[in-house]
């Protein structure tokens, strides 16, 4: 019998887990016991990928830069990926506010709805959370971010998930010593590294032997934990415009495969599927970043001269879902609160949302801070943002999900756009998790 391919492992456990989370949501027991004894089998999933995502960083990275012959390639490659990724995240904020205004989702919500959110979440630790990060974020200077780009410590960086861009800072910075110091002076740091990122595939390889186990865990405690569903079926419109805008940027990004690789972009979804469904389960593009760069490179061939400068840093200041997101919540708290928001209130939101993407953290939840910065960069009343916050707060996770998967894909296109403009998207070599297996047990014979 043919075992089933990666991703349908993967959505089997999803549906199974999904199913799970809605019987255990009726007996009272129910979602304790899931709680206790099946969401950590999703949460060591998660730690376990976020596990190797520096070091994988670390090594791919430098063996891309310490294999290039020509460091203005180099050069060539992280223009594009920023130009396209902000380029990418322009569009998909705009998308979003074209759907916003022309659906109007915040003109259907009644006042009755609106006091009864505010109640449940408007004093949640989840909400004021958030109020605190954003107005920590405010307070810093107009270049914070490239101050916190740099670090001070390279260990303490490298300890750190939420330090990713600190760790590409200094990972270039290696690689491009290493080309400096000469091919002969280079080669035993550069064996390391080589050595270094194939046993961290590898694990890759080994993690993603639970996948289909994890995620059922995960989605069973999303379930579970989901709130009240007539608060949810109040926002159903307000989520669906996030949806359709959600969807609109996969199209649009399966037409720019097409168009500029000549990629069937159905193919191109099928290979990223097992990482667009971890990024589904997790909400993390960091956490999800290790599958996302072992399929871009071994499934659909982008060398890793390219994959491992432009997923780590895509996964870190990509957001195009997440600030789609932003552009249709703000209109729809502004709609759902009477807040009159005119057209240059709009234009900045593109440009606060653009520049908040760049920030924000890849982790569950940091959609929600960039959401608090980008109100208060409109005049958004500061009595009413715990308001608008509670108004979004109970489809925030689902939502987080997709978008997170939109990121991911965003990533993916990104890296084979700027491969195929540099003549770096080849044919695939998978790799197996058992393709030494052999030479291990026979290895006395």
């Amino acid at each position: 019998m043919k075992k089933l391919e990666l991703h349908w492992q993967i959505l089997i456990g999803m549906i199974f887990g999904i199913i799970f989370g809605f019987l255990m949501t009726y007996p009272e027991w129910g979602p304790e016991f899931v709680q206790d004894w099946i969401s950590p089998l999703g949460t060591i999933f998660v730690k376990l990928l976020k596990l190797i995502a520096i070091p994988l960083i670390l090594a791919s990275l430098v063996k891309g830069i310490s294999d290039l012959q020509d460091i203005s390639k180099f050069k060539n490659i992280g223009l594009r990926t920023i130009a396209i990724y902000i380029l990418t995240t322009i569009i998909a904020i705009s998308i979003g506010l074209v759907l916003v205004n022309i659906i109007k989702p915040g003109e259907g919500i009644s006042e009755q709805t609106i006091s009864q959110l505010t109640e449940t979440y408007a004093s949640d630790s989840g909400v004021t959370s958030k109020l605190e990060e954003a107005s920590k974020q405010k307070e810093s200077g107009p270049l914070q971010f490239l101050v916190d780009m740099v670090p001070d410590n390279a260990f303490r960086a490298v300890s750190d998930n939420s330090l990713m861009l600190q760790v590409i800072f200094f990972t270039i910075f290696l690689g491009i010593s290493m080309l400096l110091i000469g091919e002969k002076a280079a080669r035993p740091l550069k064996e390391f590294f080589d050595s270094l990122n194939e046993v961290v595939l590898k694990m890759v390889d080994l993690i993603m032997l639970t996948a289909p186990v994890a995620v059922f865990a995960l989605l069973a405690g999303v379930v579970v934990t989901s709130g009240d569903p007539d608060l949810l079926y109040a926002l159903l419109k307000y989520s669906g415009v996030v949806v359709l805008g959600l969807f609109l940027m996969i199209v649009f990004y399966c037409i720019i495969v097409s168009v500029f690789t000549g990629y069937n972009p159905f193919t191109f979804l099928s290979k990223m599927s097992p990482a667009q469904l971890l990024a589904f389960s997790t909400s993390s593009s960091a956490a999800t970043l290790p599958v996302t760069m072992e399929r871009v490179e071994e499934h659909i061939g982008v060398d890793k001269e390219v994959s491992s400068f432009v997923l780590p840093v895509g996964a870190t200041i990509n957001m195009d879902g997440t600030s789609l997101y932003q552009g249709v919540a703000a209109v729809f708290i502004s709609q759902a609160l009477g807040f009159d928001l005119t057209l240059g209130g709009q234009l900045t939101i593109i440009m606060t949302a653009l520049l908040a993407s760049i920030g924000s953290a890849a982790v569950p939840g940091a959609g929600m801070v960039m959401l608090v910065i980008v109100l208060e960069s409109i005049g958004f009343p500061p009595d009413k943002l715990a308001i608008g916050l509670a108004l979004i707060f109970a489809v925030d996770r689902p939502l987080d999900m997709l978008r997170t998967v939109v990121n991911v894909t965003g990533d993916a296109m990104v890296a084979m756009l700027v491969a195929k403009s540099v003549g770096k998207l080849g044919q695939p070599v998978e790799k197996n998790w058992d393709d030494h297996l052999d030479d291990i047990i026979h290895k006395d014979d």
